[in-house]
C-alpha cells in the first residue's frame, strides 16, 4: 500500500499569512449545537491562504487565472528535495544540483514536478521574513530539465523584501506553475505522486490546495 504524506499546513484562524493580507476567520451562520437543522459557516481569507498554487495572472497582467490553469501541472511525478538554504537568500542552481546527485545525470531528466524544503519557513503560524526564494537561474535550469512545476514551502518563491520579483517573471516567460507554503519537512527525498489540484476559481490570481504526495 502506498504510504501518503500530507504536505498541506492546516487551516485555521492561527494559519499566517502575508503581512496586509487577508487572514482567514470563520463566520457560523447556523449551528446544530443551537438548534438549527443544520451547520453552515462562511470563510473569508486570501486565496493565497496556506499551500497554494498562484495563477500566472498574479504576477503577470495577461496571465491566466488560477482557473485556467491546466490540471496536468498539479498532478503526476514529481521529485521532493532537501536543500542545503540560507535564510533570507536564494536557492541557486549549485544548491540545487549538490542536493540531487542521483539525478545529476543528462541521460536521465527530471520529473516534471519539483518540490523544493529549504527548511527556511518552519511555522506556518508564525511568518517569518527571512525565508529562502528561487534564483531565477533556478527556474530556468529547472525549466531545460523538463520541469513545468516548481513548489516550496517558503510562502514565495521569491525573497521577502523583493520588488521586481525576477522568480515570478522566469516562471512566467517559460509558463511553469508554482506552489508555495508546502509543509515538506517531514518528506524524504525521493520520489512522488503529487495531487495538489486547485479550485476552479475564475478570475482569481491563486487557490488554496489539500497537497498531497503518495509513494510510487
Amino acid at each position: 500500500m502506498a504510504d501518503l504524506y500530507d504536505i498541506t499546513p492546516p487551516i485555521s484562524t492561527d494559519l499566517a499569512v502575508w503581512p496586509g493580507d487577508t487572514p482567514m476567520s470563520r463566520e457560523v451562520l447556523c449551528e446544530l449545537d443551537k438548534g438549527d437543522s443544520v451547520t453552515l459557516s462562511t470563510l473569508r481569507a486570501t486565496v493565497h491562504l496556506g499551500a497554494h498554487a498562484d495563477g500566472p495572472n498574479h504576477y503577470g497582467s495577461d496571465g491566466r487565472s488560477v482557473g485556467e490553469q491546466k490540471l496536468e501541472y498539479y498532478l503526476g511525478h514529481c521529485l521532493v528535495i532537501h536543500v542545503n538554504a540560507t535564510p533570507g537568500h536564494r536557492v541557486t542552481v549549485d544548491a540545487f544540483e549538490s542536493a540531487i546527485p542521483d539525478f545529476k545525470s543528462k541521460i536521465r531528466p527530471l520529473p516534471p514536478r519539483v518540490l523544493i524544503a529549504t527548511g527556511t519557513y518552519p511555522d506556518p503560524t508564525n511568518f517569518s521574513e527571512d525565508f529562502a526564494g528561487l534564483a531565477p537561474e533556478l527556474v530556468d535550469h529547472l525549466r531545460a530539465r523538463g520541469v513545468i512545476l516548481i513548489g516550496t514551502d517558503a510562502p514565495s518563491v521569491d525573497s521577502f523584501d523583493s520588488k521586481d520579483l525576477p522568480a515570478h517573471k522566469r516562471f512566467l516567460a517559460h509558463d511553469m506553475a508554482i506552489l508555495e507554503t508546502l509543509a515538506l519537512a517531514d518528506v524524504p527525498t525521493g520520489e512522488y505522486e503529487l495531487i495538489a489540484l486547485p479550485l476552479k476559481l475564475m478570475g482569481f490570481d491563486a487557490s488554496p490546495v489539500r497537497a498531497v504526495l503518495r509513494s510510487l
